[in-house]
């Protein structure tokens, strides 16, 4: 290659120069002064190089020179005019050949030396083009002609597709040896990419550069091509849509022409007749444009209302600006516009953090800073509820920590309030001192802090978005059989806070989307249930229970909707709750969840964590009694159009109704029997009015009867109800056939247990003995653990078999000796799935009232389990066990001796006052509290072998 020395040119991105081609290039003064200096030293025009950058100049990455340049000939320099001296120099340049810069080719920057003057530099010229191959020269020529009969037919002017004509005709008759030099002004003329022309340039091979300008002109025809066919498309489909918004537009004129004319016939109708047609012909149907525009600029105010900045504010924006941008002519207007404004309805309905409440939706002033609130509160739980003391004692120690941070705010929003006043009035008061001391004019210091400047009526700072001074709402979890009352629970908490409650019943819920809410892709799609009801309420601290947690649907293809529940209630993640279909998250920290179920068993042991667990147990007679008094019997009065003066339920009655017709842990077959009677009650005071006659009572002390005078005699209405009318009205008994079987036998003793619902009750362990081979045989559908429960209960009476005087030695097994003979267990109720270890103490006793003989009291249940060595066991559930032995008329209870503290904190008073509760530490002392002490003839004093390793 031949060298030599060119002054250089950067051309700044994204010009460049080619061979053959010519423009005007913008340049700086001290350049245009070095271009002139050239111009007047030699004495034909100059020649320089042209070197392009190959990236653009960025704040963090510098410009890289082009290797490679074109040699160019400078043809005119025009400088700036005296009037806009500040107008660059420039320059025309003409391309003759390429150039290679040999600075360029050893570093990768920008030699500061050529960014800002002309600067001699070491170039080299190619070696001399050899002739391509015809293939090559054949191919280049297809390639370029097909670009330039696009380009002509595309073009719209007549002289630009002349120009393209001729270029062809040239293009025709081209030597091989001109191909090359055809390929750099083609490249040079056409539109296209900057990498392209700079490949180009950096080719000086001839076979490789025909071969590149191929490639380029087929990109460049395919690109055409398909522009033209896309601009062709759109222009008929804005045809189409031009039409049929023409045509709609014509339909809405002549419907609206049409209403007016049959409103205006309406109206002189009516005024012929007298009437006003107002109400008859206007409807909240009509006028649907109105409704429209209405809805749209609440939507708007809605999403003004939203604090500036936030995530929800951005997502409704965009959407706003989305259904804005929806053309109103095209076919899925109507579809694309109600897709999105459901989504901006959604978005803008939900309560969001720090937006500005509108006139309509301002709420009422909150009781909770009333001084009377925990007073009103406790009030309002005792009116609602019966009983269920530590409840209510939870609820009000929340209730109080809600007030006092509620204070807390209000007092340091007050003083954040005052001290910026007084800082304010300080700085206010400082401006003024200087203005009155110095008038003089000073220079100015930029480095000089200003003082910021403040106002007295500024606005106080908004909270975070996080309420982290709030109080966060707790995750209740209320467990515990039907009808205790979990769910009016949470009803009574919102009326005690003035909140909105809302109630969403989780039960069957099987998809992972009825609590994320759906993705917006998917048909029918929507938010998921805790966004609808945080719609539904309006507010963010809201009470919202969660019905039926344990009958939620396990995990399956749909995903598992008890894992997503984990994010909802979790304090720490659900101030950023994300549903699928908002897309925004959403802030539930200050809402009070409630969770209500009748069984741990099925809840996954994260969702329990994050819960905190209230035992709801069953109700005694006593509380029975009360609740059906001051809540039951009035709500069936009013349910079945009677008051008070109708009907009188004696205690008598309705504790036989109580113990004889329901034997549940909740209330709710009670409500049902009580709700008989007064159907009953309101028949024959139904048939009583219906008869006639002026009613006068009779009974001066009770007013028990009430008569009515008729002509063929009297008839009585008798408004109380005694106990033996209840068998007559209810039909006989449920539970009156068992307490009556309830008796002493020979091998039969009471055991606690706890039923399928969490209700307490009574279950016989009933053993016989028949002739067999030794052997204990186990029947009643027990699981695993009773039958290791009876196990164990026979080991430890063939252990101490001797000791009870049912064998005369040792070494003799009671199956076997006198007579061989197994025994039979059988626990009732064999539908039932029975397990737990809770049995073992009542199958040791039936078995030792079945070898000895004794009987235990039918006055007497126990439970506990028991060891090999002796024991008794602590075991659960001791207050739904008590109370369903209550109900059963127990009397005297065997419990293990570390039971006592359940007792003494979850029993009531007045249970514990009426029953016996016997706790015992060994076999031995719950055998002498079941027979009796003495009852069993005990040989020797049984020692207990405890193991000291």
């Amino acid at each position: 290659m031949a060298s030599s020395k060119l002054p250089v040119l950067v051309l700044p991105h994204p010009l460049i120069l080619l061979p053959t081609s010519r423009f005007t290039v913008p340049v700086s003064q001290s350049i245009g002064e070095a271009i002139l200096a050239l111009i007047d030293e030699s004495d034909a025009l100059p020649v320089l190089a042209a070197v392009p950058l190959v990236n653009p100049p960025s704040e963090d990455k510098s410009p890289v020179l082009s290797e490679w340049g074109t040699a160019a000939r400078v043809l005119r320099m025009v400088r700036p005019t005296l009037r806009n001296p500040r107008q660059p120099y420039l320059v025309s340049l003409h391309g003759l050949t390429r150039i290679r810069l040999i600075a360029a080719s050893n570093t990768n920057s920008l030699p500061p030396e050529l960014a800002a003057d002309l600067s001699l530099q070491e170039i080299e010229y190619p070696p001399t083009e050899r002739i391509p191959s015809r293939e090559t020269v054949d191919k280049f020529r297809h390639s370029a002609l097909r670009l330039l009969d696009r380009l002509a037919r595309d073009s719209t002017q007549h002289s630009r597709k002349e120009n393209y004509h001729k270029i062809a005709n040239m293009l025709e008759d081209i030597t091989s040896s001109r191909a090359p030099w055809m390929a750099d002004v083609l490249v040079g003329s056409i539109d296209g990419e900057y990498a392209d022309k700079l490949a180009i340039l950096s080719t000086p091979d001839t076979e490789a550069r025909l071969k590149l300008a191929t490639d380029i002109f087929l990109k460049q025809t395919s690109i055409s091509e398909v522009s033209k066919k896309i601009a062709t498309a759109v222009d008929e489909s804005l045809s189409k849509q031009q039409k049929e918004f023409f045509l709609r537009q014509q339909l809405a004129a002549i419907t609206r022409e049409l209403q007016a004319l049959t409103r205006s016939n309406g109206t002189s109708s009516s005024v012929s007749s007298g009437t006003s047609s107002d109400n008859s012909s206007s409807s909240e149907l009509d006028d649907d444009e109105q409704h429209e525009a209405d809805d749209m600029a609440d939507l708007k105010r809605r999403i003004e209302a939203m604090e500036v900045g936030s995530e929800e504010r951005k997502m409704g924006v965009r959407e706003w600006r989305r259904l804005k941008r929806i053309p109103q002519g095209s076919v899925e207007h109507g579809v694309i516009r109600s897709y999105h404004r459901v989504q901006l309805e959604w978005l803008s309905s939900i309560p969001w953090p720090n937006s500005t409440p509108f006139p309509s939706e301002a709420h009422p002033p909150q009781p909770i800073k009333d001084k009377s609130f925990l007073a009103a509160a406790r009030a309002q739980l005792d009116s609602d509820h019966f009983g269920l003391e530590k409840i209510k004692k939870r609820l009000i120690e929340y209730l109080a920590v809600v007030r006092l941070k509620e204070l807390n705010a209000e007092r340091d929003a007050r003083e954040e309030e005052a001290r910026r006043q007084s800082e304010a009035k300080a700085i206010e008061a400082k401006d003024k001192a200087e203005d009155s001391t110095d008038k003089a004019v000073v220079p100015y210091d930029k480095n000089r802090q200003q003082p910021p400047k403040s106002s007295s009526t500024s606005r106080p700072v908004k909270p975070g978005r996080l309420g982290k001074k709030g109080v966060k709402g707790p995750i209740l979890l209320f467990v515990g059989p039907p009808g205790t009352g979990k769910t009016s629970l949470g009803q009574s908490i919102a009326k005690a806070l003035g909140r909105p409650f809302q109630r969403i019943s989780l039960g069957g819920v099987r998809d992972e989307a009825e609590i994320r809410g759906h993705r917006r892709t998917y048909v029918a799609s929507g938010p998921g249930l805790i966004v609808q009801a945080l719609r539904k309420a309006g507010r963010l601290d809201a009470v919202m229970l969660l019905d039926e947690i344990d009958k939620i649907g396990q995990s399956n293809f749909h995903g598992d909707p008890g894992a997503a529940l984990l994010e909802v209630l979790d304090p720490e993640q659900n101030h950023t709750f994300n549903d699928h279909y908002i897309n925004v998250p959403i802030d539930l920290s200050q809402i009070l969840f409630i969770c209500t179920a009748n069984s741990l068993e099925t809840i996954s042991a994260p969702l329990l964590d994050r819960c905190e667990i209230i035992q709801l147990s069953g109700y005694t007679y006593d509380e029975k009694m009360h609740i059906a008094r001051r809540f039951l019997l009035p709500k069936q009065l009013q349910a079945n159009g009677l008051n008070e003066s109708h009907i009188t339920l004696t205690e008598p009655a309705l504790l036989h109704i109580a113990t004889r017709y329901t034997r549940e842990a909740g209330v709710r077959s009670l409500e049902r029997a009580i709700g008989s009677v007064v159907r009953y009650k309101a028949v024959e005071w139904a048939e009583f009015m219906d008869e006639g006659g002026e009613a006068r009572e009779v009974g001066q002390n009770d007013g028990a009867v009430v008569v009515a005078d008729k002509p063929d005699g009297k008839r009585a209405y008798r408004r109380v109800v005694e106990e033996h009318e209840i068998e007559k009205i209810l039909g006989i008994a449920r539970w009156d056939g068992e307490e009556r079987e309830r008796e002493e036998r020979r091998g039969v003793v009471y055991g606690l247990v706890v039923m399928g619902q969490g209700e307490g009750g009574i279950l016989p362990v009933e053993t016989i003995s028949v002739p067999g081979n030794g052997r204990v045989k186990l029947t009643g559908s027990l699981g695993d653990v009773i039958k290791e429960s009876a196990e164990l209960a026979l080991s430890w009476v063939k252990t101490h078999a001797y000791d009870l005087g049912i064998t005369n030695t040792r070494a003799q097994d009671p199956l076997k000796v006198p007579e061989l003979i197994d025994i039979h267990l059988h626990l009732p109720s064999g539908a039932q799935k029975k397990d737990g270890p809770s049995a073992g103490v009542a199958m040791t006793c039936a078995f030792v009232s079945l070898l000895t003989g004794a009987c235990v009291p039918s006055n007497i249940a126990m439970t506990g389990e028991i060891t090999l060595r002796g024991r008794v066991t602590p075991v659960g559930g001791i207050k739904e066990k008590v109370l369903g032995a209550h109900r059963a008329q127990i009397t005297k209870v065997i419990l293990p001796w570390a039971n006592r503290k359940d007792v003494e904190h979850d029993v009531a008073l007045e249970i514990r006052n009426e029953m016996e509760f016997v706790f015992v530490r060994t076999v031995r002392e719950a055998l002498e509290a079941a027979f009796g002490k003495n009852t069993l003839g005990w040989r020797r004093e049984a020692l207990l072998m405890e193991s000291r390793l």
